[in-house]
């Protein structure tokens, strides 16, 4: 098994057709298939069918998917670091769930850092895509948090996946409105007030696992709920579907004024405990630790 064989699966499971598979990786289509058949002979798992009508892939290569897109994307990240023109540049990468703050965080990095080339990533994702790009190392730094109805089982997470957790902040719950919103000029709201209008939140595909949201009172039934993942996204309906979302009440003036947001006290209480998590005996990199210098202007003490 080679890592170009690993790509080529990639290819062909992402293609209309094992020609124009083939045509993408600028390979003859019967060498493709020939590459395709000796991997899996030698897996002994039939990764596609094939058919009349082309070839489709298999449950089982579908399971082997997830893990190839993980193996190819660490080996590009080898390539991209280590190898060719590419070396000189700096290379940092942060996951985290959707927090303004932790963006901003990162924004200043970028604007300290001085080098003429560099790549940095900025990745708002889901929780455990956090969790596993931090174990993985695809990400140096996460920034995570969890209620108290969650902490004990994210904890657990934590020390299986070999990562240390850093608090942060202790923040209560807020509501998150459009300024035009019929209950902007409240002072503070209660989920009965909220009742008519839907909740917006972030999707992370596991409704039975609410552990794993990042917002607050995530295991409460609420009536009409929308999920997104998408801040933009989540914006926009906020503002034309009268939405709304709950969170930490944490906002940049740039993106108060941008999406013309406002916060208000919700009256049920559900507090998040927000922080960084790093993997165990990672030695941070110089830009790494510039990015935890800029979170800690955020910490409680």
């Amino acid at each position: 098994m080679t890592i170009l064989q690993l790509k080529y699966v990639i290819a062909v499971a992402n293609a209309p057709s094992l020609r124009e598979a083939a045509s993408g990786l600028f390979i003859s289509q019967p060498a493709l298939s020939l590459a395709i058949r000796e991997l899996e002979e030698e897996l002994n798992v039939r990764l596609f069918e094939r058919t009349n009508k082309g070839i489709r892939i298999t449950k089982e290569g579908e399971e082997f998917l997830v893990y190839v897109k993980e193996a190819v994307s660490q080996y590009r990240l080898v390539e991209e670091r280590y190898l060719g023109e590419k070396k000189e540049k700096e290379h940092f990468s942060v996951s985290m769930q959707h927090y303004v703050f932790a963006v901003n965080a990162f924004v200043n990095v970028v604007k300290k850092n001085d080098s003429e080339k560099y790549v940095f990533s900025v990745h708002e994702t889901r929780t455990d895509e956090v969790l596993n790009n931090v174990r993985n190392l695809k990400s140096e730094i996460g920034i995570i948090s969890y209620t108290a109805k969650s902490e004990r089982i994210l904890k657990k997470l934590f020390r299986e996946y070999g990562l240390t957790f850093h608090p942060l902040l202790r923040r209560d719950t807020y509501v998150y409105l459009w300024k035009k919103h019929p209950l902007a000029k409240r002072d503070s709201l209660s989920l009965k007030d909220l009742e008519g209008y839907p909740c917006i939140s972030f999707d992370q595909s596991s409704d039975s696992e609410f552990y794993l949201h990042e917002e607050a009172l995530s295991d409460y039934e609420f009536g009409r709920i929308i999920k997104t993942n998408d801040r933009a996204t989540s914006a926009e309906l906020m503002a034309t579907l009268n939405g709304y979302s709950i969170g930490t009440g944490i906002m940049t003036d740039s993106v108060a004024i941008k999406n013309d947001y406002c916060v208000i006290k919700l009256e049920e209480e559900d507090p998040l405990t927000v922080g960084y998590i790093v993997r165990d005996n990672h030695n941070l990199s110089d830009i790494g630790k510039t990015y935890i210098e800029e979170l800690q202007k955020y910490k409680e003490e």
